[in-house]
C-alpha cells in the first residue's frame, strides 16, 4: 500500500472526523433506523431506506478514514528542512507573471486541499511545477486557460 501524505494538520482533521462518525454519527443512524423500525412495514418506509442509506455512507467513511490514516505519512511543516526547496507542507508565495498577482499556497495532502484557504493538493498541476524549485524559479503548468507562469517568490516551513 502507498503512503498517503499529510500535514500533521490535516491527520488529526481526518481523526478528529473519525471520532464523531464513530461516538455521534454512528449512534444517531442507529437511532433513526430503531424509531423507523418502530413504524412498521419496512418495505414502504422512507425513514427506514435513508437511515439505511446514511448507515453505509458512515460506514464507507470510517472505513476510507481509518484506511487513509493507516497508510498515512504525516508531516509537520514546522520541523521540514528543506534549503529553501518547495517541498510538500512548504508554504510560497508567487507572483504570477502575467497579472503580477501575488499568491500564497501551502502544499497539502489531497484530503486537505482547499483553495478559497490557499491549500493546494500535492497532486496537482501548479504544484506539481513548484516541487524541488526555490525563490526565483519560475513553475510553469497548464491551467484549464492555458499555460501559467508563477514566480516563486518565497518558501516557508509553518
Amino acid at each position: 500500500m502507498a503512503t498517503i501524505p499529510l500535514t500533521k494538520r490535516g491527520a488529526e482533521k481526518l481523526k478528529e472526523e473519525l471520532q464523531r462518525l464513530k461516538s455521534v454519527d454512528r449512534h444517531a443512524v442507529i437511532q433513526a433506523i430503531a424509531e423507523a423500525r418502530a413504524q412498521g412495514d419496512l418495505s414502504e418506509n422512507a425513514e427506514y431506506e435513508a437511515a439505511k442509506d446514511k448507515q453505509g455512507f458512515i460506514e464507507g467513511r470510517i472505513l476510507e478514514i481509518e484506511s487513509k490514516l493507516a497508510a498515512a505519512q504525516v508531516i509537520d511543516p514546522a520541523t521540514l528542512d528543506a534549503g529553501g526547496r518547495v517541498v510538500f507542507g512548504s508554504t510560497v508565495d508567487l507572483e504570477d507573471e502575467a497579472s503580477g498577482a501575488q499568491v500564497t499556497y501551502q502544499i497539502v495532502g489531497d484530503d486537505e486541499a482547499d483553495l478559497k484557504l490557499g491549500l493546494i493538493s500535492v497532486s496537482s498541476p501548479i504544484a506539481r511545477a513548484m516541487i524541488g524549485k526555490e525563490a526565483g524559479d519560475v513553475a510553469e503548468f497548464q491551467a484549464p486557460g492555458g499555460t501559467r507562469r508563477y514566480e516563486i517568490v518565497g518558501v516557508r516551513y509553518r
